[in-house]
C-alpha cells in the first residue's frame, strides 16, 4: 500500500498565498510555503510536502516505463513508488511525494 504524502493542513483550513503569513520559497514550476522545519506546495484540492529530496539522484536511477519501479500519475506528472513512499523527477532531483 502506498499514499501521498499530504500536509498537515489542507487548503480549505488555510489558503497559502500573498499576505498568508507563511514564507514562500519558488521551487521550480511553482511556489513552497515554510512551515517550521518543512515546506509544502498546493497540488490540486490539497498541499503536497516538499522538505526532502528522496534518496537517490537522477545520476544514480533514471526512472522511466523500464525502470522497475511502479508509477502512479499524480496529476501533472508521474510519481515512482519506493518501500512505501513515493518521488518525482523535479529539475535535476527527485522530490519526495
Amino acid at each position: 500500500m502506498t499514499t501521498d504524502t499530504h500536509a498537515e493542513h489542507s487548503v480549505a483550513e488555510h489558503t497559502h498565498g500573498d499576505g498568508c503569513g507563511h514564507e514562500s520559497v519558488q521551487h521550480g514550476d511553482h511556489v513552497d510555503f515554510l512551515h517550521g522545519t518543512h515546506r509544502h506546495a498546493v497540488h490540486g484540492d490539497h498541499y503536497d510536502e516538499h522538505e526532502a529530496k528522496a534518496e537517490h539522484s537522477s545520476d544514480e536511477h533514471t526512472h522511466g516505463p523500464e525502470c522497475g519501479h511502479e508509477s502512479v500519475d499524480h496529476g501533472d506528472h508521474v510519481d515512482y513508488v519506493h518501500d512505501g513512499h513515493k518521488h518525482a523527477a523535479h529539475e535535476d532531483h527527485y522530490d519526495e511525494h
